[in-house]
């Protein structure tokens, strides 16, 4: 669709000639061409982009959109056994009714009166994390458990000023990535370099013999996490802080708070500071809206003067009695110092903060300990099932929580095609393993939490010896 020069587009008031002309003059361009030279002729498009044509009205857009959205299969309508850093809990209608109400979702940075609610719900989800760690300081949450990663250990950095940090190899790819990109690359002045701490393959446990091997003067910080990506809940913990410990490094651990109901609190086996998703405490997956990441650590100031995020104290009022909510150590943040503060804070999930904390709150250390259980429980009657399956073994000896290897080498078929057959049958298989980690072969993640039923379950049985068979 066309319009008449001089007119203004119907979603783009300033695409009017005479405006744009304006704009140009301001800035001493004369044609936009000139604001794109600076890109080199080779990396500039020389014809027009195949574009369909405009759509004409806003009835057309929404069906446009409508149609579209329609491609994608979701949880709801499928059975799903996908997790890999993502994970489908189940989220209390409360939760959403909470965090929708205007006195949250419209006050981010309001009057001092809309903050000091706000203010009370981050210090309850602050202290709920901390009780969870059983750690005393806790910031407000960050994009992703990645972030949260990154931010550590670059405090870790900070506080030991020693340039290196090994991390465990058995981590989300994806989570790693991030860990590198806030870490830097060489030629940058603040780079870390990272190094991987292989995991034992038949336990998927860290290995031991290899990160003695590799810690050293130069480290800052050892990263690992329990459960890890794999599910192995990691039982050499304390061993691993000893070893950090003695070379001066700090102990980072990432964890879950969703098994903190069942398994020890990162604290009580010697991590100096905590990291992990929130995602799973009372919000839905999303992509692209950020799922949220905790650090917290020992109320100590070596930790305290470190942080990059946003912190939350009480404190009383000239009236008895009376308490008050207030942001604290902001200066040290880019919100306060900017380029100066002590890291950039990103985007962040402060509405998301609300909801784990109603979340939280709903559940309480019975419920934590009822749902950790019953996770367990769920998830080791999956893998007992799957293994019935000729051809189907569980891989990794540790014992899992959540997620689990399943291995389907000895099927001849991959992975991939595995997937593509449930699929057809309304599932969602396992995370694909092999490009990541193509020392396992073909072998796939899945995950099981509390939203799946013992008939789920036989279901995904049933479904893969059908795939499997045919």
């Amino acid at each position: 669709m066309t319009y008449a020069r001089g007119t203004a587009h119907p979603w783009m008031a300033n695409s009017v000639e005479s405006t744009k002309q304006e704009m140009l003059a301001a800035i001493g361009a004369k044609t936009i061409e000139e604001l794109f030279e600076q890109i080199p002729a080779d990396h500039r498009l020389s014809r027009p982009l195949a574009l369909p044509p405009a759509l004409s009205s806003e009835s057309e857009l929404r069906r446009h959109l409508i149609q579209t959205l329609s491609k994608n299969q979701t949880c709801e309508a499928n059975l799903n056994f996908l997790g890999a850093g993502c994970w489908q809990h189940y989220v209390p209608a409360v939760c959403e009714e909470i965090v929708r109400r205007s006195e949250f979702l419209t006050s981010v940075f309001g009057s001092p009166m809309s903050d000091h609610g706000r203010n009370q719900a981050w210090f309850e989800f602050c202290s709920q994390i901390g009780e969870l760690v059983n750690m005393e300081l806790v910031g407000l949450p960050v994009y992703s458990w990645g972030c949260a990663a990154g931010h550590a250990l670059r405090m870790a950095s900070r506080i030991t000023g020693r340039r290196e940090v090994l991390v465990v190899k058995a981590i989300d790819p994806e989570r790693l990535s991030v860990i590198r990109n806030y870490c830097e690359p060489p030629e940058m002045s603040d780079h870390l370099a990272v190094t991987l701490v292989a995991y034992d393959p038949a336990t998927g446990l860290l290995d031991l013999s290899d990160l003695r091997a590799k810690l050293n003067e130069r480290v800052a910080a050892v990263y690992f996490e329990t459960p890890s990506y794999f599910g192995i809940i990691e039982s050499q913990g304390a061993e691993i802080a000893a070893l950090a410990r003695a070379h001066g490094a700090e102990t980072i651990v990432g964890a879950d708070p969703i098994s903190l109901g069942v398994l020890a609190a990162p604290a009580d086996f010697g991590a100096d500071i905590t990291v992990g998703p929130t995602q799973p405490l009372g919000v839905h997956m999303n992509c692209g809206g950020g799922v949220g990441g905790y650090i917290a650590s020992r109320d100590e100031v070596k930790y305290a003067r470190e942080y990059p995020t946003l912190m939350i104290s009480i404190g009383e009022t000239i009236k008895a009695g009376e308490r008050g909510f207030g942001l604290s150590l902001f200066h040290q943040s880019s919100y306060g110092m900017r380029d100066k503060g002590k890291d950039w804070t990103g985007n962040s999930v402060y509405m998301w903060a609300v909801a784990n904390a109603v979340y939280m709150s709903l559940l309480g250390p019975e419920g934590f300990h009822d749902v950790g259980t019953l996770i367990l429980q769920r998830a080791h009657y999956a893998a007992k099932r799957l293994e019935e399956i000729p051809g189907i073994r569980i891989r990794l000896e540790g014992p899992f929580f959540k997620e689990f290897v399943v291995d389907f080498n000895e099927t001849g078929m991959s992975v991939a095609e595995i997937n593509r057959r449930l699929r057809k049958e309304a599932i969602f298989g396992g995370k694909d393993l092999s490009a990541d980690f193509p020392e396992l072969g073909q072998a796939a993640l899945f995950c099981v939490t509390e939203i799946h039923s013992q008939s789920d379950l036989d279901r995904l049985h049933s479904a893969l010896s059908k795939a499997l068979a045919s």
